[in-house]
């Protein structure tokens, strides 16, 4: 069985945040690394890119007053480094819509469903200021459905819903602020119609899709699917291959979720196996994993799954759409004008990568919408990631040390207490995949804890450093049991903290680049050589949150240095 998996393709026109990493790009990056060790690195492919085309970088790109292209360029360098250097994400391949392959692989692949699209004049709104046809995020104006006043002509960031400019109440020109007039123009439409059925049976028949992704998707197939438009009136994007469509560009969104196709077949042509890519879209041999923000259900759970079925080339669909709720920040939306927020190169500046990557997989916005708070972010580095599992590791590798000369001791007659917890690392490491697999990251780290929790009440309950005194045994079987359940612990935590999890492993003596999912099931065996304790992790002081401000300021001041002009 082959695993893809893909990240939602980041918009490049300014840097991500704390809550844009988590809902798509760092989801996806855990998954991906317990998938290998799942799986085997080579039946797991890790896709995504920069999303260059489309209104908010071209808007973006007229207030700067540049092009587009040096807009992108310069961004997607720069978000590329955060992402594969600094938040150490594992992609096989993170590309741009810019890429040649993309462009190529969108012009052939829509050209191979012209069936299922037709041409139709319609009337679009138009700046007679600006000289130029208004798509999607060119309008602004009051959303019909839930009457907010900033609603986007593509979609309402308050409720949600999709929507075109035509819907708008006072519709006004995103970037001159003038209300527009309507001219006829003429446009691509690619018919959903036809697919209604395929794709409510695929989505009530799914075992492990979210919920609130069948509710999405049925909720559309319920009302009614209904062409959309492929093609737009903006010059910056992929020109549309057909026919009578000189000056068009494809829908940012059409193309960018193709991008998760041609950056599979991206990947495979620069290691020379030009078919291989297919492996990874076969109906049938492979389970495809999607990281999104709920935002961007509709696209994934609709619009992806018609283009595939319209391809007629038997691609899979996706098997789990891991759609986050949103995350906020001390109960306010992210805003970079307000300075609400931390940015993916803020953060690390602030604490260590592997720290964020944990409590933000802890404050992972799975079932609602979630509250970053630093009183929290202090609670889980300080508590569950230095106390229940740092502690642990440090109290198991020195008591090997002190009592058996660094070596794992060999346990004879186990108890009933020993074999419960030897037993319960095995049910963990199922659980816990039963949980990724269905896209329940935080989730599968609270089991994790709990094992450590249990093993840190197991050493309380035993007391090996008395036990030594007057029974090696028991003494023996219980460090002989510890071990084993530190190490399934740090390998289940790899995904989410690798450098620190590799650092629990290298005090065990092993290597976890040489380890497995399933391996971990199995004792480590008596006379194995452990390490020295090192810590691992240290606790944020209490003097952090009061000095936050001032540490956030400093911060702010040396990002504004290094980002590129113009993300500032």
């Amino acid at each position: 069985m082959k695993i893809l998996v893909a990240s939602a393709w980041p918009y490049v026109q300014s840097v991500p945040h704390l809550g844009n990493l988590i809902g798509s790009i760092l989801s996806a990056d855990v998954f991906a690394r317990y998938a290998r060790l799942k799986y085997g690195k080579e039946n797991v492919v890790f896709v995504s890119g920069s999303d260059e085309h489309g209104t908010p970088i071209e808007i973006e790109a007229i207030k700067r007053g540049v092009s587009p292209k040096s807009l992108t360029d310069q961004a997607h360098e720069y978000d590329t480094e955060l992402f594969l250097k600094t938040w150490n994400i594992s992609f096989d391949n993170y590309t741009r819509t810019e890429s040649e392959v993309h462009k190529s692989f969108v012009k052939e692949f829509l050209l191979g469903v012209s069936k299922y699209i037709k041409v139709e004049e319609e009337e679009l709104p138009y700046c007679e200021k600006d000289k130029l046809f208004l798509p999607d995020r060119f309008v602004k104006g009051t959303c019909p459905y839930c009457g907010f006043e900033d609603a986007r002509g593509d979609q309402c960031d308050r409720c949600g819903r999709l929507l075109t400019p035509s819907l708008l109440i006072n519709p006004r020109c995103a970037i001159c602020g003038t209300p527009p007039v309507n001219r006829k123009t003429k446009h691509w439409f690619f018919d959903l119609r036809p697919f209604s059925e395929s794709i409510r049976e695929w989505i009530t028949s799914s075992p492990d899709m979210p919920e609130n992704v069948k509710g999405t998707a049925l909720s559309w197939v319920n009302e009614g699917l209904k062409p959309r438009s492929l093609t737009r009136d903006n010059s910056w994007g992929i020109p549309a291959p057909f026919p009578g469509a000189e000056g068009k560009t494809i829908y940012v969104w059409f193309e960018a979720l193709l991008g998760y196709l041609s950056a599979t077949l991206e990947y495979f042509q620069r290691r020379g196996e030009t078919e291989r890519w297919r492996e990874f879209w076969e109906n049938g041999k492979v389970r495809s994993y999607y990281f999104i923000g709920k935002d961007n259900i509709p696209f994934h759970a609709v619009i992806l799954p018609a283009m595939l079925l319209a391809s007629e080339k038997n691609y899979a669909l996706p098997t789990v759409i891991a759609a986050t709720e949103y995350l906020m920040y001390e109960g306010q939306k992210f805003s970079k004008s307000r300075k609400i927020g931390i940015w993916i190169d803020e953060a690390p500046l602030i604490m260590e990568v592997d720290y964020w990557r944990f409590l933000l997989i802890r404050m992972r916005p799975e079932e609602k919408d979630m509250n970053f708070t630093w009183t929290e972010a202090t609670r889980i580095v300080n508590s569950e990631l230095n106390d229940d599992v740092g502690n642990l590791v440090n109290r198991v590798i020195t008591m090997v040390n002190r009592y058996f000369q660094g070596k794992i001791p060999e346990p004879k007659n186990l108890g009933e207490v020993d074999r419960k917890l030897l037993s319960r690392i095995g049910q963990t490491l199922d659980n816990v995949s039963s949980m990724f697999e269905k896209g329940k990251l935080k989730g599968g780290t609270e089991l994790v804890l709990e094992l450590a929790r249990e093993t840190n009440a197991y050493l309380n309950e035993k007391a090996p450093w008395d036990k030594i005194k007057t029974d090696v045994e028991d003494a023996s079987n219980t460090l002989f049991v510890a071990s084993s359940a530190i190490r399934a612990i740090a390998l289940m935590l790899y995904p989410v903290i690798p450098e620190k999890a590799k650092m629990i492993y290298d005090q065990l003596g092993l290597d976890i680049t040489q380890e497995s999912w399933d391996n971990a099931k199995e004792p480590l065996k008596p006379g194995h050589i452990v390490g020295k304790p090192t810590p691992v992790f240290k606790k944020l002081p209490p003097e952090f949150e009061k000095n936050l401000n001032e540490i956030l300021e400093k911060v702010r001041k040396e990002v504004e240095k290094r980002r590129p002009a113009l993300l500032k």
